[in-house]
């Protein structure tokens, strides 16, 4: 092993894992960095952030495997190792296994980087993303295995490249086309969705909550379909004869069957809602659930002062509850809300940073104007407008409320102000009969909650 790390390429193997992984974590900016779902926010989060970098770190693997598999041909020494009487396996096994534990190691380094900044943002500790890393780091192994036996069958040095080629390929096509179904929502908005095949690509695609993690029956699939992965690459790399090199190829074969029947075709038992991380932690009316238990201090006593705003304002039909929703909905669906509870969501832009104050202003809005955009979807303009005009009732003046950005906060106080002003002209009655008509559009989410206000009885969308 200790001529093998100072002889190979794989502690090379393992720095380029390690450093084009870091770079790309710290220095490209992205959805990985933001909210709660953060690869340094959450456990599962994080574990799933790391398998999403194997779209590029397996087939990175798969080929600098390969290159270590052409060191005996470019050396031109394959004859006289075949004539020494130490079995093949045993040159195989130090050969793979070195490469093996760098690339572990690299991954491992990766977990840990991760796992000392999650400790340092959340209170929630479990096992959950142990197996999602776990997988990940043999991904790697099973790749490089693979690749070290296609070059010891295939001895070119076009080898490398293309099997390199061939994997980056394969995890492409299962996260664009091959590993998607395309559907339409109730609405007609055309999505997309994981389904099975694309499990068979090492990279998670989909991390866009902090409750959602793979099932144990997909890891169960995986670890099949990785593991004849690297019985043929062992066998290839031992293999001296045509026939046993074509004998090789069937663990793959069967590993890829074994996990098409082991991995469930309904997308809902691919990805499962973590129910400890979803537990709800109150605090009287205001709860959040147990990945953010650590905020609820902040998060109480505006939730409090909000309630009792809006129970001043809207009477029995106000909200009586602060409330972190932990439903995990299919992309492209309408959200559905009860005008009994406050939906709190932390990667909302009036929630993220909002403390004190702030925090109440933007939970009024909420209850007042919970949002009717389909999920995974953003939007913006009349319900903000709306929602800046509803607070403003209830807190007895116009109030900014906060927004993704500066520009959009200045263009929603302009188009709010016309309709404020509109809108206090008009008695008591009709304020609170506009209110209500508004409360009802944006709940339903089948009405414009800005034409509620300016006219009793919104427009159907």
């Amino acid at each position: 092993m200790r001529i093998e790390l100072r002889r190979s390429v794989a502690p090379w193997a393992g720095g380029v894992v390690l450093t084009t992984a870091l770079a790309f974590l710290y220095l490209l900016r992205g959805t990985f960095d933001q909210g709660t779902t953060a690869w340094t926010a959450q456990w599962t989060p994080m574990a799933l952030w790391l398998r999403s970098l194997l779209f590029y770190l397996w087939p990175l693997a798969v080929g600098l495997g390969a290159l270590q598999g052409l060191r005996d041909h470019r050396s031109k020494m394959s004859e006289l190792l075949t004539s020494t009487p130490r079995p093949a396996r045993h040159r195989a096994a130090a050969l793979a296994g070195t490469t093996a534990a760098a690339l572990t190691s690299a991954f491992a380094l990766l977990v840990l980087v991760g796992g000392v900044q999650v400790l340092a943002h959340t209170s929630y500790t479990h096992l959950g993303w142990l197996p999602i890393s776990l997988v990940g780091a043999f991904s790697l192994v099973a790749g490089s295995v693979l690749g070290m036996g296609a070059a010891r069958a295939l001895p070119s040095v076009l080898t490398p490249p293309l099997v390199t080629v061939g994997a980056f390929a394969l995890t492409v096509l299962m996260q664009l086309s091959w590993g998607r179904t395309q559907r339409d929502t109730p609405m007609g908005i055309p999505v997309s969705e994981p389904n099975r095949l694309s499990l068979l690509s090492p990279a998670v695609q989909d991390v866009r909550d902090p409750f959602t993690t793979l099932s144990a029956v997909a890891h169960l699939g995986q670890t099949v379909w990785l593991l004849g992965m690297a019985v043929t690459g062992f066998a290839l790399l031992v293999a001296a004869r045509r026939r046993t090199r074509l004998l090789a190829v069937a663990p793959v074969l069967a590993g890829a069957a074994l996990a098409l029947l082991v991995l469930p075709t309904d997308p809902d038992r691919l990805f499962v809602v973590d129910k400890t991380a979803a537990e709800p932690v109150c605090d009287g009316p205001v709860c959040v659930t147990r990945t953010q238990q650590g905020r609820l201090a902040d998060v109480a006593g505006p939730g409090r002062k909000a309630l009792s705003l809006l129970h001043a304002a809207l009477g029995d039909r106000a909200p009586v509850e602060v409330r972190e929703s932990a439903a995990v909905l299919p992309e492209g669906s309408m959200p559905k809300w009860s005008g009994r509870t406050v939906p709190l969501d932390f990667d909302d832009a009036g929630i993220v940073g909002a403390k004190g104050e702030d925090m109440t202003v933007a939970l009024v809005g909420k209850g007042l104007v919970p949002g009717c955009s389909p999920v995974g979807w953003s939007g913006t303009g009349g319900e903000d407008v709306a929602r800046t005009v509803a607070a403003g009732w209830v807190l007895g003046d116009l109030v900014s409320l906060p927004q993704v950005s500066e520009k959009l906060r200045r263009y929603v106080d302009t188009e709010a102000r016309p309709v404020w002003k509109e809108f206090r002209t008009l008695p008591e009655a009709e304020q609170r009969a506009r209110i209500d008509a508004m409360r009802t559009a944006a709940l339903s989410c089948e009405g414009d909650a800005l034409e509620a206000l300016r006219k009793t009885g919104g427009a159907s969308r």
